[in-house]
């Protein structure tokens, strides 16, 4: 597992989460800070992260 710090595209505060570089995917997770929901993009080649996404949901 890797941590990963970004900005939650609802209130901009930094926030982090654990991603597993065995898998690529799509999913959605809500914000430890304001609860609203992120839509997370993560991408992975041989364990490196190639693209990560959070965005609203219907964005």
């Amino acid at each position: 597992m890797i941590e990963y710090f970004f900005s939650c595209p609802h209130c901009w505060q930094e926030i982090s989460m654990l991603l597993d570089p065995a898998y690529s995917q799509t999913y959605v997770e809500d914000c430890e800070v304001c609860c609203n929901p992120i839509e997370i993009t993560v991408q992975f080649e041989d364990g490196e992260l190639l693209h990560f996404e959070a965005k609203e949901i219907g964005q």
